[in-house]
């Protein structure tokens, strides 16, 4: 990449010089690999059997929707605060509600 002079403030930049820069930026960007799309993953864990703890991490472990293991991991500070005491009174609603229903 042919860098523009930045110490010669008093020069001009010819429009071929802007037009070069700008093409090796353009091949370097070519260079960079493809960031892939992010997907979301949706998951059905059927059973949880097995529960545990390593350091800041919670494991929940079991089979997904489709009988194969599947574990998922949560960062065990942000995890205790979302599963507050009023999450799990409203979880607690819904299933009673859908219990109900059936």
């Amino acid at each position: 990449m042919t860098p523009i002079p930045l110490e010669e403030p008093t020069k001009k930049i010819t429009d071929n010089q802007v037009t070069e820069w700008f093409q090796d930026l353009e091949d370097t960007f070519k260079k960079i690999p493809e960031i892939e799309k992010e997907e979301v993953i949706m998951k059905r864990m059927n059973n949880i059997n097995t529960f545990h703890t390593y350091e800041n991490d919670i494991y929940l472990s079991g089979t997904d929707e489709l009988g194969k293991d599947f574990t998922i991991c949560f960062d065990a500070y942000n995890f205790l605060n979302w599963i507050d005491t009023e999450q799990l009174e409203y979880i607690k609603e819904k299933l009673i509600k859908h219990i109900k229903e059936k």
